[in-house]
């Protein structure tokens, strides 16, 4: 079966694009195009919308594939959570406050926090900084001179992406200490890699962007229901508002030019024609679809390495934490979720432990990781170590992210194609950011705008209010 249309007199079809992939990148790109007028029909291969930030059954539970958080600086992935009328359900914190646990130090007298007040950068992290435990008082002194250091940095420099984020703090007096308890802190979870393998590009934007650029910036949000329920029903309620076609379970085989300038789907069973095309899908999918010569060096795209994300998740039977969430020092443990409320648990409590740049672990089998996250979550809870473990499961994501090391930014190519009329997105792209929420919907924003470009249509305005607010 054909479906397509060709553009001609006032009577015509409106012009019709294909966006493939129903990761957030994907979905934001066919919202877009919808919202301005385009016909637009979106394929995805699996059962369900929302990529690689999902939720799943177990039991009783509605369980995330990982714990995801969002900054305040991350304007684009707001106006998409207001785009599908989920921003209540993805609150922020009214002030940035993060406690922080250090195992070394005696129980009672180890907890930490960082936090801000309501004063202009770089004083709003000031009085946090000088009274944190977790560094000495020299480190904390020579933290400020590199904060003062990166602050100076011009992100546009491409030099920067061919120097790792943990020789440059060296080389800014940073103690091993120091990139522990503080950049590594923020680094890990952000950039899921540790300072030394990860893009002083990058690293710079992350902490430029979150912690130097606005008092708030840094501010930390989450869902309180699962991920589904925004990225996967509230998504797909919206695309249907907005006229999108979605086909579920269908995955596109291949793409090809028209010789009349139209392009080509295939998918299993059906042909569908387009006037343009948008690829969302990861680096490794989208170089095997794309046609020849629609980029200058495609093998780049499989230079663009990966990187994995474990979680670990334990259901209590009582209640042992009594924070939303905490992040440790002296421990495998890294950032740690109550997740009770939003997995529909009734008694007991239900923490996932969320693990970045886990190589080293990602596939350890569930009985080792439970040996040895366990008895560190007592360690680390007091009030866990009398309460019985009712589940332990373990949800592993080897490729969660792209590789954010050195030199990954000349490998990551830009929306727009040497073909006509075929577009990227995928929060691998050229946004700037790492592989995170918010550059998979800047990347979808800049697709959207690539083609509404092309086909000579009118950005709608309020897309672009988020970058306005950045």
């Amino acid at each position: 079966m054909t479906h397509g249309t060709r553009s001609g007199g006032p009577a015509a079809q409106p012009r019709h694009a294909v966006v493939a992939g129903g990761g957030l990148a994907g979905v934001t790109t066919a919202l877009a195009l919808a919202d301005a007028g385009v016909r637009v029909t979106l394929l995805e291969g699996r059962p369900r919308l929302g990529g690689l930030a999902f939720s799943f059954r177990r039991g009783d539970l509605t369980v995330d594939n990982g714990q995801h958080v969002y900054l305040r600086c991350c304007t684009a992935y707001r106006w998409f959570l207001d785009r599908i009328e989920g921003a209540a359900l993805a609150p922020l914190q009214d002030r940035l406050d993060v406690p922080v646990l250090d195992l070394a130090r005696p129980e009672g007298r180890r907890l930490g926090r960082l936090r801000r007040d309501a004063l202009p950068v770089p004083l709003h992290l000031g009085r946090s900084l000088a009274a944190y435990p977790h560094l000495s008082l020299a480190d904390r002194a020579r933290v400020g001179r590199a904060a003062l250091a990166l602050q100076k940095l011009d992100l546009a420099d491409p030099a920067l992406d061919t120097q790792d984020f943990g020789s440059w703090l060296a080389a800014h007096g940073q103690s091993a200490r120091a990139i522990e308890a503080l950049w590594d802190l923020v680094g890990v979870a952000t950039l899921n890699a540790v300072a030394g393998d990860a893009s002083l590009a990058l690293a710079a934007m992350v902490f430029k962007t979150g912690l130097l650029s606005d008092p708030g910036a840094a501010d930390i949000g989450w869902a309180r229901v699962p991920l589904g329920e925004l990225h996967d029903r509230l998504a797909r309620k919206a695309l249907d508002s907005a006229g999108v076609r979605t086909e579920l379970r269908t995955r596109v085989t291949s793409v090809s030019r028209d010789g009349d300038g139209q392009w080509t789907v295939e998918v299993p069973g059906e042909t569908l024609r387009a006037d343009a095309v948008v690829l969302a899908v990861p680096q490794r999918e989208a170089h095997d679809l794309l046609p020849a010569g629609a980029l200058d060096a495609p093998e780049r795209l499989l230079e663009i390495g990966t990187a994995p994300i474990l979680n670990v998740h334990v259901v209590y039977d009582r209640k042992v934490l009594g924070r939303p969430f905490f992040t440790a020092l002296g421990s495998p443990v890294q950032w740690v979720f109550d997740r009770t409320e939003a997995s529909g648990l009734r008694e007991g409590q239900y923490l996932a432990v969320s693990q970045s740049a886990a190589q080293g672990e990602i596939d350890a089998p569930v009985a080792v990781l439970r040996e040895r996250y366990l008895p560190e979550l007592e360690r680390l809870l007091p009030p866990a170590r009398g309460a019985a473990v009712r589940d332990f499961f373990v949800t592993r994501e080897r490729t969660a992210t792209f590789a954010p090391t050195p030199g990954v930014g000349r490998l990551r190519p830009g929306a727009r194609t040497k073909a006509s009329g075929l577009y990227l997105a995928g929060a691998w792209t050229a946004t700037g950011w790492p592989a995170t929420m918010e550059s998979a919907v800047r990347s979808g924003v800049s697709a959207a705008d690539a083609v509404l470009g092309a086909l000579g249509r009118p950005r709608p305005q309020a897309l672009f209010e988020f970058e306005e607010a950045a």
